[in-house]
């Protein structure tokens, strides 16, 4: 398979060599589990159905999951054995189906879908560095998109992604996932189908955070979001010292505020005690071996 499905463009054949995400053609793994942690609405009382993929393109230089995104640790399954992990989630109630970081998957999951059906929905969780054409063909699959905003500066993505036009990108792939769904929840308050664009405060950035807010407000109003606290020191940060810190209460409490501040009121906010690694999964092949 010629690869060209994200923004990066590698223009390799994943079945014999690799391009920026690390990854082979095939499904490549490293957790399947109910997940507790996400938004309550995602997460409920029987946890979200995630499913981890290794491999990344965009591999931040402070991702608490560098064990796969930046190590590229997993195991590769075929298509077959990951309906099978799919449908063994949904047997032990999963609320849906949480596909972790899939971007460089997307065309092999979109051909999947076609031969496949949910019967809960399927979340899209990604870092938004995608290609809008890529995403156009998920419409109609894809229930629930849980898209991160991380930068509105270009400097910031250049040097945590290496992704100098991030948000030009991002910002394209939110506007093209608000188009394909509309918000619905059940009896439960569970989310059915809609978007939560999530955004990770990081330390000494706050007032790119601002300004991200700002873009959200006049582009994508009335579209929930989630501001998150949970930011870890991970893995080596001697090339960016400013973010080798979680972030402050009154770093956050600014974000927040602010938000309030412009009459945003589908917030979801973080307790800080959620910056703790004891929230990061343990890559151990689990639901998966």
């Amino acid at each position: 398979m010629i690869c060209n499905i994200c923004p990066r463009k590698c223009n390799v054949d994943r079945d014999l060599k690799q391009g920026y995400c690390n990854s082979p053609s095939a499904f490549r793994l490293a957790r399947a589990s109910l997940h507790f942690w996400e938004e309550p609405c995602i997460s409920g009382k029987n946890g979200s159905g995630a499913v981890f993929f290794s491999g990344c393109n965009l591999r931040c230089v402070y991702c608490q999951n560098y064990e796969i995104s930046r190590e590229n640790k997993g195991v590769e399954v075929c298509d077959e054995k990951l309906v099978e992990i799919f449908e063994r989630l949904i047997s032990h109630g999963a609320e849906n189906i949480n596909l972790v970081n899939p971007t460089h998957y997307a065309k092999r999951l979109s051909d999947l879908f076609e031969r496949w059906e949910s019967p809960v929905p399927i979340v899209y969780n990604t870092s938004s560095y995608e290609s809008v054409q890529m995403l156009k063909e998920l419409e109609g699959k894809v229930d629930i998109y849980l898209p991160d905003l991380k930068y509105i500066r270009s400097d910031k993505a250049k040097r945590y992604s290496s992704a100098e036009n991030y948000f030009e990108i991002a910002s394209n792939a939110l506007k093209e996932m608000r188009l394909q769904v509309k918000d619905s929840f059940n009896e439960n308050g569970m989310m059915k189908s809609g978007m939560i664009v999530r955004h990770l405060i990081l330390p000494q950035n706050t007032n790119s955070s601002l300004a991200l807010i700002d873009w959200l407000c006049e582009n994508l109003p009335d579209t929930y979001l989630s501001l998150m606290a949970q930011y870890v020191p991970c893995g080596d940060l001697s090339s960016c010292p400013e973010i080798d810190r979680k972030i402050t209460e009154r770093e956050y409490n600014k974000v927040v505020d602010y938000a309030l501040s412009k009459g945003m009121e589908k917030i979801f906010i973080q307790e800080m005690s959620s910056a703790d690694k004891k929230f990061i999964p343990p890559f151990d092949f689990s639901g998966i071996m």
